[in-house]
């Protein structure tokens, strides 16, 4: 499960990551990405940040009826979340994520939903003026299959 000082929550924040942040688009999902939730948020009350402290990622999913009948839907939100927790440590403090179900993620592998999130990830964090984020290759974040050796 997500802990929940990770969990969007408020309309606001899956508006803003929609809206202000940048998305990649993959197969069965699309990521939204805001990072660094600026100071604004000190002054409206948000629950997530104490002090001045900086809060952390948090994530939040969009499952339509579209992909499917309310079972569908809760089994791709359960994946979706459990691949999020594994790569909460990847996304800068503070930021905001939203990750949208497509159709086609009604079908899919496990495997295939971490291997679109994890290129979508890896798109979202590249910074063309610093360093790269390392994002774990599809599949070597839960096993140790040796794939791609």
């Amino acid at each position: 499960m997500l802990p929940s000082e990770n969990r969007l929550r408020r309309r606001e924040d899956f508006a803003t990551a929609v809206r202000r942040g940048r998305r990649a688009g993959r197969p069965l999902l699309v990521v939204h990405l805001r990072r660094d939730v600026a100071a604004p948020e000190v002054s409206t009350g948000n629950p997530h940040r104490v002090g001045g402290m900086t809060p952390p990622a948090r994530a939040g999913f969009v499952v339509s009826k579209a992909v499917g009948p309310a079972v569908v839907r809760n089994r791709v939100k359960r994946r979706l979340r459990h691949l999020v927790r594994d790569r909460l440590d990847l996304l800068p403090a503070g930021s905001l994520v939203v990750v949208r179900a497509l159709p086609p993620a009604a079908g899919a592998e496990y495997a295939d939903l971490a291997r679109d999130l994890d290129t979508a990830l890896r798109r979202l964090l590249e910074d063309p003026a610093g360093p790269q984020r390392k994002v774990p290759a599809s599949g070597s974040a839960s096993s140790s299959t040796g794939a791609g050796q």
